[in-house]
């Protein structure tokens, strides 16, 4: 059985700005044969990711709590808790936290997130 607990999971800071914390990933986990990674993320009031994007794999993130404005390539929507969000294979993304509190996501990558396969702009 693989349980992960968030809370021990070591957070850092993405090349994007985002804070995270990768709660499951194929590569760390030998007996998980998911093709998919999940991370649990946020930004702070008055934070915002940096554009950047996946190439080849998609993201969809699950808001868990807080409220922000997801860009992605040429439109922007308001977003907040309990919505889920699809961001296909080479669109250019990102996620900024408008509100009064932490902006708290799960991001799930398929397949699972490369490093190689992310490009940040700016």
């Amino acid at each position: 059985m693989l349980i992960r607990e968030i809370r021990t999971t070591p957070l850092f800071t993405a090349r994007d700005r985002t804070h995270l914390r990768e709660i499951l990933h194929p590569k760390n986990e030998p007996e998980c044969r998911n093709r998919c990674s999940i991370a649990h993320a946020y930004l702070a009031p008055g934070e915002a990711s940096r554009p950047h994007r996946l190439r080849t794999s998609s993201e969809t993130y699950y808001v868990l709590s807080g409220e922000g404005v997801m860009h992605i390539d040429e439109e922007s929507a308001q977003v907040s808790a309990g919505q889920v969000v699809y961001i296909p294979p080479g669109a250019v993304q990102s996620l900024e936290n408008t509100g009064e509190d932490d902006l708290v996501i799960l991001a799930i990558v398929d397949p699972a997130w490369d490093a190689e396969d992310e490009e940040v702009l700016d």
